[in-house]
């Protein structure tokens, strides 16, 4: 049985609304029984089964920001598209609210995939995903697992087990401060629990600290004014709980990338400070690996991580598009 979700009927995105597709609201179910919101982009006049694409991400974000924008210009491309919210947050269901989790976040891609097979106007055979940021890597630990996917790309992407375990750029990977940071956690499981409730962590920090390291400030230009802000969004406003990604810690992703037989592109800014979970998932998906032929890692001059989330001029739309086409095909 589905849960009941309230939707949003007006068009509240970060982006303008195209008048070359057809967009309407659907939900889906996965495995857990958490129902997932979603908004369909459709090419207008379609009238033959379509290649499609599930997007999601940022870690953090809704649908309403980067994915929908990345979903509403594939659509503009001739693939039926959807965004969707992951489990806990958004518009989708689950409670508590602000939870992430390796296994239903990874789940949750592969119910967009058992939605779109269904569709009467897709082609099942021609089903890729595209994850951002923090979905960027999931979509990895997806394809890896997932064998109807036939075509991945991660865009500006982060190892979100990898940053919870090691801390930024590496710098927290030791047994010591490991055990430390989940003393903590523990600790506040303690009081949420005496409280009822769970502690929100905070999202990007608002105001912005004159001294911020420039990823905040790159951070805080998106979250946290009219280019990206959004009421729903996590990073716009109070951010994950406290205890919400804990798992992460030891529940490594990504681990049989160099498996993925299917098609990959991987794509980051130059700039990014993100950017070595893209070229180390690039590293370990090759080595070693059988598949590697079908791999490909595009480094964008100049740019900067969020510069993948929404800047036009800089997100390879044209290179994402001939990626598709010629793998859904």
């Amino acid at each position: 049985m589905s849960e009941a979700l309230y939707l949003t009927k007006e068009w509240d995105k970060t982006f303008p609304k195209s008048e070359k597709v057809n967009h309407k609201k659907v939900t889906f179910p996965n495995r857990y029984g958490i129902t997932l919101a979603a908004d369909m982009y459709i090419p207008k006049n379609a009238d033959v089964k379509l290649p499609a694409i599930a997007v999601c991400g940022p870690f953090g974000a809704v649908k309403e920001q980067a994915s929908g924008l990345y979903a509403q210009t594939m659509a503009e491309r001739g693939f039926l598209t959807i965004a969707f919210d992951p489990s806990f947050t958004g518009e989708s269901g689950g409670t508590p609210r602000y939870m992430a989790s390796p296994d239903i976040n990874t789940e949750d891609f592969m119910a967009a995939i058992d939605f779109l097979s269904v569709q009467e106007n897709v082609d099942p055979e021609k089903i890729g995903i595209i994850g951002i940021c923090g979905w960027g890597g999931m979509a990895l630990n997806t394809a890896a697992l997932d064998t109807r996917i036939k075509a991945t790309v991660a865009s500006t992407m982060y190892d979100m087990a990898r940053v919870n375990a090691n801390g930024y750029f590496d710098s927290e990977n030791s047994e010591e401060q490991r055990y430390e940071k989940k003393k903590a956690l523990n600790a506040q499981r303690i009081t949420d629990f005496k409280n009822g409730s769970y502690q929100l962590g905070g999202g990007v920090v608002d105001p912005l600290p004159a001294d911020a390291p420039f990823f905040v400030k790159d951070y805080y230009a998106y979250y946290k004014t009219e280019r990206g802000y959004h009421k729903r969004s996590l990073n716009s406003n109070g951010g994950w709980n406290v205890t919400g990604c804990m798992s992460f810690i030891n529940q490594p992703i990504n681990c049989y990338i160099n498996e993925i037989r299917s098609p990959v592109l991987i794509i980051h800014g130059e700039k990014a400070h993100s950017c070595y979970f893209s070229k180390d998932a690039y590293a370990a998906m090759t080595k070693d690996s059988k598949y590697a032929g079908n791999k490909e890692l595009l480094i964008i001059p100049d740019a900067v991580h969020t510069d993948l989330y929404d800047n036009m001029n800089v997100i390879p739309f044209d290179k994402i598009s001939k990626f598709f086409k010629d793998n859904l095909k």
